[in-house]
């Protein structure tokens, strides 16, 4: 966003640098030419005046020692032609100079009784070459001859690069002061948003009272910031509120379930040994309970423990889910099926692989129709290790089955099924603890295919 800025904010500045800079060079270029061409106009209608008097008296001594001066002062030569067009003046030396093609066709136009217009100013301050002005000498209305005045124009081409690289130092200046401004300008406008990130980072690092202050930044962002606090604010309640749902929810059922199991202790006091088996069973279900209540009480009070990675065989784990869902399948006319062919190691966390397996079966068992059968197996993949649940109800189309592991998703098939579609999402999230993961697929021959991924255990 930073970036954003700059380019909104110094691209308008140095394009109006630009073009205000090259007006401004163009001007003084043009000013110091035509003060260059003012000053030689004034100079050779000097000369013009004592030329007419050198030519109409024959004598160009007094003339010839200006010429001199002048030359040695300014670096500017001068030279007088007659009617002829033959250098007359200087004297000596210069009367063998050697006209261009350009200064005799002035010449010539000069004799006819013409003056000649100035150059023409030019932009670039290598393209201002040296030109000759010719003035004719007129006396009562004849032309007796011309003035040539050709002077050096270094002088005025160094002062126009000095005019130039003044005005590249004062723009580099101005972008330099501009930057500088659009950097605070954009450290103040970006306070509040990075503040508004921390904040964000906070919260989702379980730092509910995270705020920003109501004075940062520019007055426009002041009622993002006034929402963003509300909004935090809500959020906090709402998890608050959470937290002690699941606390008291999680502590209020420890109570019925220490009861329950209680009462299952004088239950098998009275029975005999032929019952020891279901008893275990029973007792072992409640330990599980036990085990998930204090997970769901340490989720709410914020202390989540880092699951174990234990080395886990899913073929036992499989069997036990299968034993523990037996009847409550048989009651709704479906046969469980276990197809395991020996140990199948995982590293994982026993308790979230055995509550994802449970949600797996229980959506089974829910949407298979009477006298089908649903599949549960083991096995060892290329990847690692697998658990599979197979049923024959009405399954998924292929469009449906990306939305499968949704929360409170549910299918058009199957919304006159009492459920409440948290079934594979929270074994979604269950396994993403362990970075194992869900697949849901199109069974062969009808059903849906349901396979939680989990890491396999290393050799030993």
């Amino acid at each position: 966003m930073r970036q954003r800025l700059f380019v909104v904010f110094l691209v308008p500045l140095a394009a109006v640098l630009l073009l205000l800079g090259g007006a401004y060079g163009w001007a003084a270029s043009r000013s110091v030419q035509q003060s260059f061409y003012t000053q030689q106009v004034g100079d050779i209608g000097t000369f013009v005046t004592s030329a007419r008097q050198a030519l109409l008296s024959g004598s160009a001594e007094v003339l010839d020692g200006e010429l001199r001066r002048y030359r040695e002062l300014y670096g500017t030569r001068v030279i007088v032609v007659d009617r002829s067009g033959r250098p007359w003046s200087p004297a000596s030396g210069e009367r063998a100079v050697v006209l261009d093609d350009a200064t005799t066709a002035k010449v010539q136009l000069a004799l006819s009784g013409r003056r000649g217009d100035l150059p023409e100013p030019v932009l670039l301050p290598w393209q201002f070459a040296e030109q000759s002005l010719v003035e004719p000498i007129f006396d009562q209305g004849d032309v007796i001859g011309a003035v040539i005045m050709s002077a050096s124009v270094d002088a005025p081409r160094a002062e126009i690069v000095r005019q130039w690289i003044l005005l590249a130092i004062v723009s580099v200046i101005a972008i330099g002061i501009g930057l500088l401004v659009v950097l605070g300008l954009a450290r103040w406008v970006l306070r509040p948003v990075h503040r508004v990130d921390e904040a964000m980072e906070a919260i989702e690092r379980g730092d509910m009272d995270a705020r920003i202050a109501d004075d940062t930044g520019p007055p426009e962002l002041h009622r993002m910031i006034l929402l963003f606090n509300r909004m935090a604010g809500e959020i906090e309640r709402v998890v608050s509120r959470q937290q002690e749902f699941a606390l008291n929810a999680s502590h209020e059922l420890r109570n019925p379930l220490s009861a329950l199991l209680l009462r299952v202790e004088s239950l098998a006091t009275g029975l005999d040994r032929s019952w020891d088996g279901d008893v275990e069973a029973t007792r072992e279900e409640g330990r599980r309970m036990t085990r998930i209540l204090d997970t769901l009480l340490s989720f709410a009070r914020g202390t989540e423990p880092a699951p174990l990675r234990d080395r886990v065989d899913l073929t036992g784990l499989a069997e036990r889910r299968v034993a523990a869902w037996t009847d409550a399948a048989a009651a709704k006319g479906i046969s469980l099926v276990l197809r395991v062919d020996g140990p199948v190691l995982s590293a994982t966390d026993e308790t979230i692989a055995e509550s994802a397996l449970d949600a797996v079966i229980d959506n089974a068992v829910k949407y298979s129709p009477a006298g089908t059968r649903v599949e549960v197996a083991a096995a060892r993949t290329p990847d690692g290790c697998e658990l599979t649940v197979r049923d024959h109800g009405p399954g998924l189309p292929a469009e449906e089955l990306a939305h499968a592991t949704d929360r409170y998703w549910r299918s058009t098939r199957t919304r006159a099924t009492p459920g409440s579609g948290l079934g594979l999402a929270i074994a979604t999230d269950l396994l993403a603890t362990v970075d194992a993961g869900v697949r849901v697929e199109t069974a062969d021959g009808g059903g849906l295919r349901v396979v939680l991924v989990l890491p396999a255990a290393e050799a030993r």
